[in-house]
């Protein structure tokens, strides 16, 4: 006859402590992405309000977050969501692409693949708060069609690429596109220093971007990456054209007055 087993003897399942917990919390925001890389979080009097938890909790969460390396320490105090590819990933490019400005085209490829994606799910996830960030970028972009300050314009180029990709709710999408956000901007830097020699190209992208944000509003996904797609083509084929040796963009400009 088997012996019982004492019920003292049994080993019960360790009951999970209120850190446990609140770690579990904090990670399920950074994966839904409403923490992104980057985003500072709130100060721990607000933060343990928001979650109704107790600070001492809190602050062993945070700790523990941060040595899985998830969350970093900020200067001045508090913590801020890791962007754990954002180092490792560009600087050697960057430094590449600077030297090199035909290795523009390889960027281009890689933005190619990952905005038409981005773009698709945007058009399925994205929240009202994206939308009208996409629509103020859109306005930013607008308002400095005169201008022509290759800089300026790439940096708001970017931030409207990059807010699809956050649009999009992939976490994957969103820290790898965080990743080569420097490799983005030098890659839309050239590209604006070439397309600015033709103030058509300017309202060119300015509808290409447009486009892009009327189908993401309209929940189409594959319009919103055909937009992208259209868009990225001609980006690169205008930059295939502009970095073409003098006797071939002679060629082609005679064949198009040809065919007008």
């Amino acid at each position: 006859m088997q012996k019982a087993v004492p019920l003292s003897a049994v080993a019960h399942p360790r009951r999970q402590r209120l850190s446990d917990t609140i770690t579990s919390q904090i990670e399920q925001l950074i994966v839904h992405g409403t923490l992104k890389p980057g985003d500072a979080l709130p100060s721990e009097r607000d933060l343990s309000k928001q979650l109704g938890v107790s600070r001492p909790s809190l602050r062993e969460a945070l700790l523990i977050l941060e040595s899985h390396g998830l969350l970093q320490a900020r200067r001045g105090g508090g913590f801020g969501v890791t962007d754990v590819t954002a180092s490792t990933l560009t600087d050697p490019l960057v430094h590449l692409l600077q030297r090199y400005p035909s290795a523009v085209d390889d960027v281009l490829e890689l933005r190619h693949g990952l905005e038409c994606t981005a773009a698709y799910f945007a058009a399925q996830r994205a929240t009202d708060a994206d939308v009208k960030r996409l629509r103020d970028l859109m306005t930013a972009m607008k308002r400095r069609r005169s201008k022509r300050e290759p800089l300026e314009d790439a940096d708001l180029d970017v931030d409207f690429h990059m807010t699809i990709a956050d649009a999009s709710h992939n976490l994957a999408l969103v820290h790898v596109m965080r990743g080569i956000f420097n490799l983005m901007r030098i890659n839309m830097l050239r590209a604006r220093e070439a397309l600015h020699h033709h103030h058509d190209n300017v309202i060119l992208l300015d509808d290409q971007h447009e486009a892009i944000v009327k189908a993401i509003v309209a929940r189409d996904p594959a319009a919103a990456r055909d937009a992208a797609n259209l868009h990225l083509s001609f980006v690169q084929t205008s930059l295939r054209e502009d970095a073409a040796p003098p006797v071939r963009k002679r060629a082609a400009a005679v064949s198009k007055a040809k065919r007008r």
